[in-house]
């Protein structure tokens, strides 16, 4: 086998792992629930440490009386001042934005 066409090999599996990859990503236009979780986390720790966190990984459908998305449940706890300290949110399963935040 000559190099040119092991080349040539290569690179039309490379070009076709992008073709789908692409075509996958237009069918599921969802940012990553662990990507969300890890955003949320981010922020929080901005303002202290955090205990605990978890989120649900299958979109929901979600309204506010004038929009309606798909979003992912999740939650944070952390320790302020000596106490418990626990918070439930909504994020746009699309855009990774927290759409609803409740402390508990």
């Amino acid at each position: 086998m000559k190099i040119k066409d092991f080349a040539a090999g290569i690179l039309t599996g490379v070009a076709a792992g992008i073709i789908v990859n692409q075509a996958f990503q237009k069918m599921n236009p969802n940012t990553p629930a662990e990507d969300v979780l890890h955003a949320v986390k981010e922020a929080f720790k901005k303002e202290g440490p955090i205990d605990g966190s978890w989120i649900v990984m299958k979109p929901e459908p979600f309204t506010n009386n004038v929009l309606t998305m798909e979003v992912y449940r999740g939650g944070i706890s952390r320790i302020k001042n000596g106490e418990l300290e626990q918070y439930e949110f909504a994020a746009n399963a699309q855009t990774g934005t927290v759409v609803e935040l409740i402390q508990k």
